[in-house]
């Protein structure tokens, strides 16, 4: 009997070792992965310089807890600061644990403004996590199912419709925030329209509102810029980072502007593991080498190209509906729900994900070459196209 908790429908895989974009299995088989750990794995397995600050931190200190300076701490939350135009940093140890940070400070902005119970203003189809609190922001009734009495002080409104928003700001004083992803990926690779986060951030101007960006998954280069809101030219007041933060090593991060960089006081937050010396080491070279590797514009440039060559390969199979990406975030949607697809990857040595029933989605890494795009577009006609005549 496996002694492992029955969370997981895992795949019947398992993986020895890793190399740039492609991972080896127990009997020696090759995969191009094209999901990275779900975004996380950016700059490709067993990275060299990755690989290095992690061999060297771990044989130096690897953890002493918050209750003391850590130099690599202070070297990462500058650098973040630097490239998101933000003050200051939390660390956690996860996407969720960064957006519990987020919440925590939104609530406590409200109760520092007199608002007696503080709503936060969340869209449907979202993900933002699966503790309690990020559970009851998420959009997704099928991950609540279960979790009930789920937290109140969320306003739910549909994704990409400003005049929901515009409606409840009039009907709700108690808001306090927005919390928003700049592309739904769990939802579906969903992108809203132009301008929705520049209207969003002018909406939340005029009430008084934070603005919070969940940059877990869009973050890092994934969508061809640092973060995703730099391509509406906007600044948030809050941001939260994870995944591809430290290509595999867990850390989470929230970041405030400075307007609010003083809510979160000692005592009010804090974390046993978050920004040890390990992890932001690991994510000190990450920074480090997607700076230096240009990583953003490679996004930009294989997106675009896995975009257009998908779109040719596909263009005359029947059930294939459209194809959405930013960067190197791709969905492409079916008629029906394609599940069943995710094995049948697997046995063709490629590695993808289906999100909202009938989009597979795409988080190849950043480092992407074209030739190893050209082979995830022919195993992808070649499935797709079988799948869809059945």
């Amino acid at each position: 009997m496996d002694s492992i908790m029955t969370t997981y429908g895992r795949l019947p895989v398992t993986f020895r070792r890793g190399e740039g974009s492609y991972l080896y299995d127990t009997e020696g088989k090759k995969y191009l992965d094209a999901l990275c750990g779900i975004a996380v794995t950016s700059l490709g397995h067993a990275h060299p310089k990755v690989a290095e600050a992690i061999s060297k931190q771990a044989s130096t200190l690897v953890h002493t807890s918050n209750l003391y300076h850590i130099e690599n701490q202070t070297k990462l939350a500058d650098k973040l600061c630097q490239l998101s135009g933000m003050s200051n940093v939390f660390f956690a140890n996860s996407g969720a644990e960064a957006n519990e940070a987020a919440i925590k400070l939104a609530r406590l902005y409200g109760t520092n403004k007199g608002v007696e119970n503080p709503h936060i203003v969340v869209m449907k189809g979202s993900f933002h996590g699966r503790t309690m609190a990020t559970l009851s922001a998420t959009g997704n009734k099928k991950v609540q199912e279960g979790f009930g009495a789920l937290l109140p002080g969320f306003t739910r409104v549909p994704y990409n419709d400003l005049d929901a928003v515009r409606r409840v700001a009039k009907k709700n004083e108690d808001i306090v925030a927005i919390l928003v992803e700049p592309v739904q990926g769990e939802g579906g690779v969903i992108i809203p329209e132009d301008g929705y986060l520049k209207t969003l951030r002018e909406i939340c101007d005029k009430w008084g509102w934070l603005l919070m960006v969940d940059e877990v998954q869009t973050g890092m280069c994934r969508t061809g810029e640092w973060f995703g809101f730099q391509h509406s030219g906007i600044q948030p007041d809050v941001m939260t980072l994870a995944k591809a933060l430290g290509n595999g090593v867990p850390i989470g991060a929230c970041l405030a502007a400075e307007s609010v960089n003083d809510v979160l006081r000692p005592g009010t937050h804090g974390s046993t593991f978050g920004g040890n010396p390990l992890s932001t080491s690991a994510a000190l070279a990450v920074v480090e080498t997607m700076a230096a590797a240009d990583s953003k514009t490679n996004a930009s440039e294989m997106g675009e190209y896995l975009h257009t060559e998908l779109a040719t390969a596909l263009a005359e199979v029947d059930g294939v509906k459209l194809i959405r990406s930013k960067g190197l975030m791709l969905g492409i949607v079916l008629e029906k729900d394609c599940g069943e697809l995710v094995a049948q990857a697997l046995e063709a040595g490629l590695l993808i994900n289906v999100t909202a029933g009938n989009v597979v989605r795409l988080l190849p890494p950043l480092t992407l070459s074209q030739q190893e795009a050209d082979e995830i577009i022919l195993t992808l006609k070649t499935l797709i196209t079988a799948f869809l005549q059945q």
